[in-house]
């Protein structure tokens, strides 16, 4: 059985990543456009500065966490949701067995 490169696999994780944090940042950013929240009121209903919310208007998706965007999503009132759900069988994957208790 061959294994992936530890290289492809880490891209793999840090493009699904970038994706949620995406999600978010574009759900943030239009609850505070639809609230018509300027950067500093809505830097002051997340509990962060002007510069931050900045950040976030413009897609800096580098510069913010999964934890920071949920805690920010909480703030304003918004429920994430995560849904997990199996890719396609290879028979290369590695596989997650249960294992006696």
């Amino acid at each position: 059985m061959s294994k992936k490169p530890a290289q492809i696999t880490d891209m793999a994780v840090q493009t699904q990543s970038i994706k949620m944090r995406s999600a978010l940042m574009a759900a943030l950013k239009q609850h505070i456009e639809h609230l018509g929240l300027s950067q500093a009121k809505a830097a002051d209903a997340l509990g962060v500065t002007q510069p931050r919310i900045s950040d976030l208007m413009r897609g800096k998706v580098s510069l913010f966490s999964l934890d920071t965007l949920v805690e920010m999503a909480a703030a304003v009132g918004l429920k994430v949701k995560i849904q997990v759900t199996r890719t396609a069988y290879r028979a290369s994957d590695p596989q997650l067995t249960a294992g006696p208790r």
